[in-house]
């Protein structure tokens, strides 16, 4: 039912404006450098804007909310007043007939559902850590989370899909609700574990694409959940879930991968060690938020789209096994760049964890993945305690049915035999790749580094050729020409 006062405020805002649009829950009016946004009187059973008081009460939520990740970008709630004339006015003298939050108007094409071939490897670093940092100062939510909140979601997806299920496909729509309940119960004792551990926060809850902005080279977290606590006070995991999803569903799972690597990096400075015991709920968690998408788009009549989200629900749902893969070299082989080419074909998706001990040994050090550390970092105590973290770590990301690359030198034998050794303790397939150029291609690319984790110089490479590698067993692959080559020469290597 139309509603006349919702018209008439629309139709007096959009005056002033030169642009307008228009979702399920809001309307957004866009005029020189600011943004008015106002509910929509509607109730749709996970939100309810059908009263001036809950409207406001959700203005208010939302202007608190975003504040933490994007405070330049939130203003102001504003009152929408009825004069004594009978005309309307923004925080006029008289009552209040609705409410709007004011914001700063943001180029909208560098939001990123607009532009996700833009998001490059710095940039999925960034997006990364910013998350893992947005989660880390985060609110504890100890009652939140857990078995119960995803459940919500999941018996709310249950009910939206099978009310779709004639368009979508019956057989379908039940195979992904029988799936994912089979994979809740696999999973809901540790996602209750995590509750407990500090992994449920106050998060985004609605951390995709469309929701992150791209301004001066830093992503933005905006427009996060405010309508619903049990949707926004969720396992920190089911919050980045949403962006590896969106990333995997628009082909650049080579974009999701290094976000999660970052994010897992960035996380392990702040959470214990039970952030890689949680990757086994990651395929459920990604599942859950595919079959989101799926309805959200059935009801606006775009099947298409829907059903491919529901295919996406089913497939992670059926990950691939896990296996760990070493790539091993002198500095300046180009060891990152080619893991970061394979691990995306690894293992359930968005692919493998990659663990560099460089990164490692920063987070050690308590500083930034970019600082450069002194010599005495690399003494041999620090060195093995680089490599037991990395070890151990890996061995949790098996054990939570990860695909995990190894991003490390492995120039000491033993520790290309360790690496062996805890695939098979793990119970999963291993494969060494050895990188390997003439030492002058080496010096040169270490000479032109810059903004990496990587401390190596031209002196280190020298001790390294000093030193020797001793009897390899690993592939070797030729590192003189780009890493693609390289990675393309693995993924053509015989059976």
């Amino acid at each position: 039912m139309i509603d006349p006062e919702e018209t008439e405020i629309a139709a007096w805002l959009e005056r002033q404006a030169d642009q307008r649009i228009d979702t399920a829950c809001a309307r957004v009016f866009l005029g020189g450098d600011r943004a008015l946004k106002i509910k929509r009187r509607v109730e749709l059973g996970y939100l309810d804007y059908s009263t001036l008081e809950l409207r406001r009460w959700a203005l208010d939520r939302e202007l608190r909310f975003n504040r933490a990740a994007a405070p330049d970008i939130y203003r102001a709630v504003r009152a929408i007043t009825r004069e004594a004339d009978g005309a309307l006015a923004l925080d006029g003298a008289g009552e209040p007939v609705e409410y709007a939050l004011e914001m700063r108007r943001f180029d909208e094409t560098a939001v990123l559902a607009a532009r996700p071939w833009a998001v490059d490897g710095p940039l999925a670093d960034a997006l990364g850590r910013t998350v893992a940092r947005f989660h880390a100062s985060a609110p504890l939510r100890p009652e939140g989370g857990g078995g119960r909140a995803l459940k919500f979601t999941i018996d709310s997806n249950a009910h939206l899909l099978r009310e779709l299920a004639p368009r979508l496909g019956p057989d379908r729509v039940e195979a992904v609700v029988a799936a994912t309940e089979a994979a809740f119960h696999r999973q809901s004792a540790l996602l209750d574990a995590r509750a407990a551990g500090g992994f449920a926060r106050h998060c985004h809850g609605d951390l995709h694409l469309g929701n992150i902005l791209l301004e001066d080279g830093r992503p933005i977290l905006f427009d996060c959940i405010e309508f619903n606590d049990t949707l926004s006070e969720v396992d920190v995991q089911y919050d980045i879930a949403f962006l590896l999803m969106d990333l995997d569903f628009r082909r650049r799972r080579d974009a999701a991968v290094r976000v999660l690597a970052a994010y897992l990096d960035e996380a392990a400075r702040s959470f214990g060690p039970e952030l890689w015991d949680g990757l086994a709920a990651l395929p459920l968690m990604m599942s859950v938020r595919a079959a989101v998408r799926a309805h959200v788009w059935a009801h606006v009549n775009d099947d298409a789209s829907a059903s491919a989200y529901l295919d996406a629900a089913l497939a992670h749902l059926d990950p691939p096994p896990p296996s760990l893969l070493a790539v091993g070299g002198l500095s300046g082989t180009g060891k990152s760049t080619v893991a970061r080419l394979i691990a995306p074909g690894l293992g359930a998706a968005p692919g493998a964890v990659i663990l560099r001990t460089d990164e490692v040994r920063k987070r050690l050090m308590g500083v930034p993945p970019d600082s450069r550390l002194p010599a005495a970092a690399y003494g041999p105590g620090f060195y093995e305690q680089v490599y037991d973290t990395l070890f151990n770590e890996a061995g949790q990301a098996l054990g939570a049915g990860r695909a995990v690359v190894l991003d490390a030198t492995f120039i000491e034998p033993g520790l290309r035999s360790r690496a062996r050794l805890l695939a098979a303790r793990a119970g999963v397939p291993f494969e060494g790749i050895w990188l390997e150029a003439p030492a002058e291609i080496l010096a040169q690319r270490i000479a032109a580094r810059h903004g990496d984790a990587s401390d190596a110089t031209v002196e280190t490479l020298q001790m390294q050729l000093d030193r020797g590698v001793g009897d390899l067993d690993w592939m070797r692959l030729d590192a003189s020409g780009t890493a693609a080559e390289a990675a393309e020469a693995w993924a053509q290597r015989p059976a």
